[in-house]
């Protein structure tokens, strides 16, 4: 299950804006006979009629054979990414990838380079699924969409992968903050506490940071880090005073007061 909706039809427009031909209206055999040998326009413009039609996976296949049947001419570079971009549309993300993969191989100067990088990115983001699962793929979208906004800072597509790249920092941290709490409801505080020290230090801006300041709070205490726990609450006060969990933590820590002076030295002598 997806987490996150591309919004298709923009992408759509920003690719068939940049790379569609027009002139190319010759009538040919049918199109859906890739095996036999045809001129490249032919080709072209049946792969283009599939992909205004909707049908994305024969408009793929279609694209594929112009590259295929004339790897050297202008249409095989634009059929690579109108491939990779109907793979896109028929949710077959490993193909889009790799044929947006391909396209950066062969041309890596090329000046549709930055959307092709944004398929890759794209392909990876689609993909993300639920904290519950293996986060492989959303730090794979992470690092796409990162190569992304730093080869091409000032692209229509940097800016757009920079407002997805703080979804998925905020997914990741979902990730940690989902294990600690599971650390925490088996006691394993010092497994959990490693758990929110990481959301804070690495996703410190996300909407998690609030619950992983007091869980941190939770943990510190339960391991008898009462000043640890002390400082930690102050800092959510100072960052988060008016949320629910700035009053969990308060509790928490007015609940279990420092030790005296005279209590500290007799356990530390036990």
């Amino acid at each position: 299950m997806r987490i996150f909706q591309s919004r298709r039809v923009a992408i759509g427009a920003v690719l068939l804006a940049a790379l569609a031909t027009t002139g190319c209206g010759r009538s040919g055999p049918r199109p859906d006979t890739p095996y036999v040998a045809r001129d490249v326009g032919t080709l072209y413009t049946a792969a283009k009629t599939r992909l205004d039609r909707g049908q994305y996976k024969q408009a793929a296949a279609l694209f594929d054979e112009v590259e295929r049947q004339h790897p050297y001419s202008v249409w095989a570079r634009r059929a690579q990414l109108m491939g990779s971009f109907s793979y896109y549309l028929d949710k077959d993300y490993a193909k889009s990838i790799q044929s947006a993969q391909r396209f950066l191989a062969v041309h890596p100067g090329n000046r549709d380079a930055p959307y092709a990088y944004y398929l890759i990115a794209l392909g990876y983001y689609e993909q993300i699924t639920d904290v519950t699962r293996d986060q492989k793929i959303t730090q794979q979208a992470m690092d796409a969409l990162g190569e992304l906004a730093r080869r091409y800072p000032n692209t229509r597509y940097a800016a757009d992968a920079r407002l997805k790249m703080d979804l998925v920092r905020d997914h990741l941290a979902g990730k940690d903050m989902e294990v600690g709490r599971f650390y925490g409801r088996r006691g394993q505080w010092l497994a959990a506490s490693m758990r929110y020290r990481k959301v804070i230090d690495d996703y410190q801006t996300t909407t998690h940071a609030p619950e992983a300041l007091m869980r941190l709070v939770e943990a510190y205490l339960n391991l008898g880090l009462r000043e640890e726990a002390r400082n930690t609450a102050a800092v959510l006060g100072a960052n988060y005073p008016g949320t629910d969990w700035y009053q969990r933590a308060y509790r928490l820590v007015n609940d279990n007061p420092p030790m005296p002076p005279a209590a500290t030295q007799s356990a530390q002598a036990s």
